[in-house]
């Protein structure tokens, strides 16, 4: 029977034959209070683990938070992955970079960030920020359409030709791989801390080898229908010739 329920239940779900949990929502834009932890010799006793990508889904970097996700702790995590000016991103988008450029802001931090990057909200969590929030609205925009971040949104047509707004790259990449990482939280939080940064280790490399060849596909398949075109127009040219011949 016990298997049977553990086959049943998805991940993060609480079934009816489990006790309740009461979990408070903590919105994005506010500090989160610590965890009281007795000890941290399990991963189901670290507070989250935080994850770099890029847009196209490639990881960058991983670690794992101790007790909370507090702005410090995230810009460094930041410093560590990116330790010099050549190497850091023009931006940077996290659930809560109002907080973290606050907190740069304070203890001067923002000195060396604002000369190459610019810390930007992500699309599906700007939505729950306060419109109120200047700070958050007129520097961590995702979207600005007042052509302060031309890198940031583009101008396209839709089927019927009319012109819109998009998002110039995918700002969900890391809620996208981190709601993938979901599917193995039931087998991660039971092992030890040694195979868990083993197994997820492993896992990223896996899917960071397979977004790598995706794009690779899609570059090759590009490419052929490139040379396919000019293939093309070469046989029109040579055709054309032989009329006039």
């Amino acid at each position: 029977m016990a298997g049977i329920k553990r086959k049943l239940q998805r991940p993060a779900e609480n079934a009816e034959w489990n006790p309740a949990v009461i979990e408070t929502v903590q919105p994005h834009d506010e500090e989160a209070p610590e965890v009281a932890r007795k000890h941290y010799f399990g991963p189901a006793r670290f507070y989250c683990v935080e994850t770099i990508c890029a847009p196209c889904g490639v990881v960058i970097g991983w670690d794992k938070f101790a007790k909370s996700e507090s702005p410090t702790k995230i810009l460094n995590f930041l410093n560590t992955t990116y330790p010099t000016q050549d190497s850091r991103p023009d931006y940077i988008c996290i659930d809560k970079a109002c907080l973290v450029l606050r907190t740069a802001v304070t203890n001067n931090s923002w000195d060396m960030w604002h000369q190459t990057t610019r810390f930007i909200v992500d699309s599906y969590h700007y939505t729950n920020h306060s419109a109120k929030d200047t700070l958050c609205s007129t520097w961590c925009n995702p979207a600005p359409t007042d052509g302060s971040a031309p890198n940031l949104v583009v101008m396209a047509r839709d089927k019927k030709g009319n012109l819109y707004w998009k998002h110039a790259f995918n700002t969900q990449a890391c809620e996208q791989l981190n709601s993938w990482l979901g599917g193995f939280e039931s087998i991660l939080k039971r092992m030890t801390i040694g195979n868990f940064n083993w197994f997820l280790h492993t896992m990223l490399f896996y899917h960071t080898r397979y977004v790598i060849e995706k794009q690779k596909r899609k570059q090759d398949k590009k490419q052929s229908n490139l040379n396919g075109s000019d293939d093309d127009d070469s046989d029109d040219d040579s055709d054309s010739d032989d009329n006039d011949t």
